[in-house]
Order: structure tokens, then sequence, then C-alpha cells
């Protein structure tokens, strides 16, 4: 967005120190001018915001059409830092290691404190943030994807515009026979902000919900699935403006066109159900 060069810097300093080959950077400016870069760091302006998702699109095809030039994607928020020099190489090992591997998501620690907050946990038992595991979904500021994976199942829904994009890439990969791994041992430095610091988190949240269960959910499903949701936002009891803005995101989602639908398999399902969260919550 331009309003972090100085948090950008310490970011793109973060990666040029890693360990082992040269990571090939490109700055995606969403609706905002490109700051100055370091030498061999690539940037693309876009003439308005489209968005999170759309924009790492963007950023997607500046190694080729679906990323094929390259063989995994890092994607970092521009607030963030590395915080260890060998990041690098241990995702190149992952995914060496495992050829099923589609996703691999970090682990985001507060700069300060070093504590990373239970909702940046990917997974339902979210005590231990330093416990790795196989998950269900992923951190979009943090994270590395297989570029197989998106000439498979697609890129991230650009329409989402904020909020719940990773997940519905998750679901497709998982639905592909892909996996997913939350890595306590790769981690982003990233300030800890309420995502309800954006103006649109309480209507994009709701309708995207809605799409996510459209797009991806066996029918018998939907109603389970969103019902938990109105449940679990009823229970945490947000402000009538929030609720407000929550149940008109919801309804839009309904009345909206949602992107293709393509229900994942009933295998799926039960996959997301023994890795600890079925897809009803």
């Amino acid at each position: 967005m331009g309003n972090r060069p100085a948090e950008l810097r310490a970011l793109l300093d973060s990666v040029a120190a890693q360990e082992g080959d040269r990571i090939e950077v490109v700055v995606v400016g969403n609706g905002a001018p490109v700051p100055d870069l370091p030498v061999g760091v690539r940037g693309v302006e876009l003439p308005e915001n489209l968005g999170i998702p759309a924009g790492r699109n963007v950023g997607i095809e500046a190694f080729g059409p679906g990323g094929r030039d390259v063989d995994v994607l890092l994607f970092l928020d521009d607030d963030g830092l590395l915080e260890r020099r060998d990041t690098g190489r241990l995702v190149r090992e992952a995914f060496a290691a495992d050829p099923r591997l589609g996703i691999v998501g970090f682990r985001i620690a507060d700069p300060e404190t070093g504590l990373t907050q239970r909702r940046h946990v990917p997974r339902l038992r979210a005590g231990d943030p330093l416990r790795s595991s196989r998950v269900t979904t992923f951190l979009g500021g943090a994270n590395a994807v297989r570029t197989a994976v998106l000439g498979e199942v697609g890129p991230l829904p650009g329409e989402f515009f904020y909020a719940h994009e990773e997940t519905d890439l998750a679901w497709r990969a998982l639905d592909a026979g892909w996996g997913i791994a939350y890595r306590a041992d790769m981690v982003l430095l990233h300030p800890t902000t309420p995502p309800s610091r954006h103006a649109v988190y309480h209507r994009m949240v709701a309708r995207n919900r809605v799409w996510l269960a459209r797009r991806n959910l066996p029918l018998p499903l939907i109603p389970l699935y969103l019902g938990v949701w109105i449940l679990l936002t009823l229970l945490r009891r947000p402000t009538a403006a929030a609720l407000k803005a929550w149940f008109g995101g919801f309804a839009e989602g309904w009345r909206t066109p949602c992107g293709p639908r393509r229900p994942m398999k009933w295998r799926t399902v039960w996959r997301l159900t023994r890795l600890g969260r079925p897809p009803v919550v």
C-alpha cells in the first residue's frame, strides 16, 4: 500500500540475508507507487487497489504464467521481518523432502514479545504455537506455495478482496491431494494488530465466509458450517455496528456471485476431520 517504506526495506534486507541461493523478489504496489527498491528487486505498480488475493496473483504472474518460472512462491506481508537467516533453506528442504507438500505456513510472532497469538495458529488446538503440524489452512502474509499447486487448482480467489482467500486455496489444494504444513521454526516477525483495524473487516469476513461455503462445501454442509459461524459470531458479542456490518456482509454473500462452485469430495471432508478441523467450523 506504499505506507510502510521503512518496514518494507527491512523485510527486503531480511530476505536478501537468507542462506543459500538468492531469492528472487517482486514488490507489488497495490494501488500505490512502489518506492525505490534494492538492486535486483522488481516492482509492479497497479493503478488501483485490487485487494490482497488479486494483488498476490499479480505477483505470481511476474514469475511467468501461474508462476511457472519458479518452483515455490513465498508470500510475505510488507510489515513483516524474517527472524532467522535459514528460513529460505528450511522452505527448500521441506518441499524437497515431501513431493506432495503443497503449502507451508509460517509462525507469526510479535517482534517485541516473541509471542504468537492464538488466532495466528491455523488449527483448533492452538495452545502450543511452537508445535509444528499438518493443518487445513494457512496464514496469507507468511507462507510458501508450490507453483504446481496453483497450476492444478488455480490462483487465489481475487474477488474475495480480503479475508478467507487462504482457506479457499487451502481447501482446493487439499481436495487435489496436496498437504499443508504449519512450521513453527519458520518465523515472520509481525506487529500484533487486531484484524478489525480494517474498515471492511466485519463485512468482508461474513461475505467471504458465505462465498467460501458456496464455492467449496457439499450442499448438506453449507447450512451447518454457516450456522456454526453465526453462533460463534454472536458468542463473541460484537458491537451493534459490527454486528450490523457482519449480517450485511452475510446477506451480500448470498445475493452476489461467488465464482465457480467446485464442492470438495467427501473423502476430503473426512481428511479435514482427521486433521483436526472438520469443515463445519
